[in-house]
């Protein structure tokens, strides 16, 4: 599996997983250099999403696929954004008007506890009946002032207490060190060493 696709048009996704991916040997093209439309996301859970983006990719493309579903959840809101973190704001996508609109909600609450979490699920093939599927999340608490210029999304507010920053605030590779996509990743990698050969 040494060539798969990246069912996302995240710019900010496809940096973080190149640099993941690249020291496994795994060269990763996106599905908008081949052409492949984005797909819907018509599912309430991260799961959902993630199996219908891979599954879509992997059929149009002929190759393996990859996709995560990603966002921040806050408990005192009820797990919102969720699923709606990247147009929790509406359209357009706006990661500032996402952030203005998070510390409105959280305005009036003195819980602040956030985490981001990520599901990655790996499509062998279009048709694969069993995609692996790994997940990962990250505990912060929610900041009111932006801190940082790294990251994307919700990163400048998404305050790491044991290391004194926001997520926006580490260098890039300490983050894919850490990060929820980083122990998602880190969790599927493992479970494709443990595969037979096929």
């Amino acid at each position: 599996m040494k060539r798969v696709i990246l069912a996302s048009s995240n710019p900010g996704k496809v940096r973080e997983f190149r640099a993941l991916l690249a020291p496994l040997g795994i060269e990763l093209v996106t599905q908008g250099e081949l052409g492949i439309a984005d797909a819907e996301e018509p599912h309430p859970s991260f799961v959902g999403n993630a199996l219908v983006k891979a599954r879509h990719a992997a059929r149009a493309g002929g190759l393996p696929a990859l996709a995560d579903d990603s966002g921040i959840c806050v408990p005192i809101l009820g797990g919102a954004p969720g699923v709606h973190s990247a147009r929790y704001a509406g359209e357009p996508r706006s990661d500032q008007r996402n952030n203005e609109k998070l510390s409105a909600a959280l305005r009036d609450h003195t819980d602040r506890r956030a985490h981001y979490y990520c599901v990655i699920v790996l499509m062998r093939h279009g048709e694969d009946p069993e995609p692996l599927i790994a997940d990962g999340r990250w505990f912060g608490q929610w900041v009111d002032g932006a801190r940082g210029e790294g990251g994307f999304g919700y990163d400048p507010y998404f305050y790491l207490p044991e290391l004194g920053c926001t997520a926006a605030e580490l260098a890039p590779a300490h983050k894919n060190q850490i990060s929820h996509r980083a122990q998602a990743l880190a969790r599927l990698m493992e479970a494709l060493r443990q595969e037979p050969s096929r």
